[in-house]
């Protein structure tokens, strides 16, 4: 059994109430969950951000703060996330980026960090490696979803690591640097970059790890992938269309059939709503499309049908946090019926007792890779 004090770094446990409006306090509580953040930071920044436009120039603020006290590590995740819900086409985003980026990889300098760029279409994915000190039990790959950068994975994969595993970061399209240094748009088609992954390091007793919409990508790749021989999914659903009631779900399909009429009224919401500009405008980023509309099909693409969750036949483990804010706890038993053809479906459901029922388990890190690793071992034995 994997227990956290054989390790340097213990993840920090609880979900602490840094905002009143769950949108902010959900990131906040994730920059501190993933063990990068300050905890008194965090509490500061809640108290300063009050709107969408505050949180870029309070972000920006605590960094230059943590930076002038030689927190680094502070400092990087803070233009991190200054970066999150700064719009598309502001100067700053890249910058921020850039300064993340810089600072993350000063700050692990010693750790002599192994980075790859991926050879995939004409570009690359870029990839890093962590080995175990001793004999390697098998293999993890990790990634993340929607717009998560690799780096902050890195104490996740270390954590994996000194469990005795090699661990393989990677950005896919529309993350990251395969996005803002490569150009490559979000693809739904993900067993594409795990492939590709699998086919440069060719690695056995594969495990494919992914988190929030990674969750769905990683169980596509699953069904066209069969050198995957576990896949983990968190905080994903199994189908995006029907996180919202039905109605609302059949009045967005009927408007796309519209599409001068969809864009007007996206962009009618983006001049009345920040944080709804910010919302489609991001998304337009991420799938490199020019409006809203085209932005739109991605909720159509990922479906029940495009994840074929009936050709994967591999062991699955599903995490899903009880009152997770993005994915309803109804799309948990969805999925577990799905996969009627995998060789074994193990499931868990974090509660406020766990502190993990949030997003992803944001709130304890640590027993969820822990829960994880257990199955691992469980299944290869």
């Amino acid at each position: 059994m994997t227990s956290n004090n054989k390790y340097e770094f213990t993840f920090p446990v609880g979900y602490h109430k840094f905002h009143k409006k769950q949108l902010y306090n959900f990131q906040l509580n994730r920059w501190y969950s993933i063990g990068y953040a300050r905890l008194e930071d965090m509490f500061e920044a809640g108290k300063n951000i009050r709107k969408y436009e505050d949180w870029k120039t309070e972000m920006i603020r605590i960094a230059d703060k943590a930076l002038s006290e030689n927190r680094l590590m502070n400092a990087a995740i803070y233009y991190r996330s200054a970066e999150f819900f700064t719009l598309p086409g502001d100067p700053d985003k890249e910058l921020l980026y850039d300064k993340f980026s810089e600072l993350f990889y000063k700050v692990f300098e010693e750790d002599k960090i192994q980075r790859f760029k991926i050879p995939y279409e004409g570009s690359y994915l870029p990839t890093i490696k962590v080995s175990p000190a001793g004999e390697k039990k098998g293999t993890i790959l990790l990634h993340g979803g929607f717009d998560s950068f690799l780096e902050e994975w890195y104490l996740m994969m270390k954590y994996l690591a000194n469990d005795g595993y090699e661990v393989i970061g990677f950005e896919g399209p529309g993350q990251g640097a395969a996005l803002k240094k490569t150009g490559l748009a979000f693809d739904y088609r993900w067993e594409k970059p795990t492939s590709a992954i699998l086919d440069y390091f060719n690695p056995d007793d594969v495990t494919l790890f992914g988190l929030s919409l990674g969750g769905w990508l990683c169980l596509r790749a699953a069904a066209f992938e069969p050198r995957i021989k576990r896949v983990v999914a968190s905080g994903h659903a199994i189908h995006y269309m029907e996180i919202v009631p039905s109605a609302i779900g059949w009045m967005f399909k009927y408007f796309m059939k519209y599409e001068n009429l969809f864009n007007k009224s996206a962009y009618w919401k983006m001049k009345k709503n920040p944080r709804m500009k910010w919302e489609i405008s991001n998304t337009m980023y991420i799938t490199k499309t020019k409006t809203p509309i085209e932005a739109a099909q991605m909720n159509l693409d990922l479906s029940r049908e495009n994840m074929h969750a009936e050709k994967i036949k591999q062991d699955v483990l599903l995490f899903s946090g009880r009152n997770d804010h993005f994915i309803p706890i109804k799309m948990h038993d969805r999925q577990v019926k799905a996969l009627v053809n995998a060789k074994s479906v193990t499931d868990r459901i974090f509660t406020k007792e766990d502190h993990a029922q949030n997003h992803c388990q944001i709130g304890n890190i640590g027993l969820a890779l822990d829960v994880m690793v257990n199955w691992i071992e469980e299944k290869s034995r």
